[in-house]
C-alpha cells in the first residue's frame, strides 16, 4: 500500500474553542495540543501543520490539583548574571493570567519550526470574550 501524506494546500483549518474555566491546566493543555497537531483528523501527518485554530477563554480561572498552586514553579532568566526569577503558578497566574496554560501547551508541541508555527495558532484570553466570533468556531466540550 502507498502511504498518503497531506498536502498543506488541501487541508482545511478549522477554529475551535474551549473554555478553561474550572478545568484541570493539564487537561486543557493536552486537549489543545492535540487539536493545534491535527491528531483528531484522519488525514494527520506528523511533519506537516494539519491542525486547526485553538482559542482557550476563561485562562486565569483554570486549576491544578493539590499544592501545585505554591509548589509549581516557573522560571525566567535574562541572561544576565543572577537574572533568574522563579515564580510560582499562584504567582504566575496573578501576573499573567494566560502564561501558564501558553507555557504548559508549548511544551507538548514539537521543539522545532513546525512546533513555533503551531503556536501562533492558538489564542489564549483571560476573560470570557474573544475577537474570532466571524471564525465560527467549534465548542470543545470534555
Amino acid at each position: 500500500m502507498k502511504t498518503i501524506f497531506a498536502k498543506e494546500s488541501e487541508l482545511k483549518h478549522d477554529w475551535y474553542v474551549i473554555d478553561a474555566a474550572g478545568k484541570t491546566l493539564g487537561r486543557v493543555a493536552v486537549k489543545a495540543a492535540s487539536l493545534l497537531r491535527g491528531k483528531n483528523k484522519p488525514s494527520y501527518t506528523p511533519n506537516a501543520a494539519c491542525g486547526g485554530y485553538v482559542i482557550i477563554i476563561n485562562a486565569d480561572k483554570v486549576v491544578v490539583t493539590g499544592n501545585k498552586g505554591e509548589g509549581l514553579k516557573y522560571r525566567h532568566h535574562t541572561g544576565y548574571v543572577r537574572g533568574l526569577t522563579t515564580y510560582s503558578f499562584d504567582e504566575l497566574l496573578e501576573r499573567k493570567p494566560t502564561d501558564p496554560l501558553e507555557r504548559t501547551i508549548a511544551g507538548m508541541l514539537p521543539h522545532n519550526r513546525l512546533g513555533r508555527q503551531l503556536f501562533r495558532n492558538l489564542k489564549v484570553y483571560a476573560g470570557s470574550e474573544h475577537p474570532h466570533a466571524a471564525q465560527n468556531p467549534k465548542t470543545i466540550e470534555f
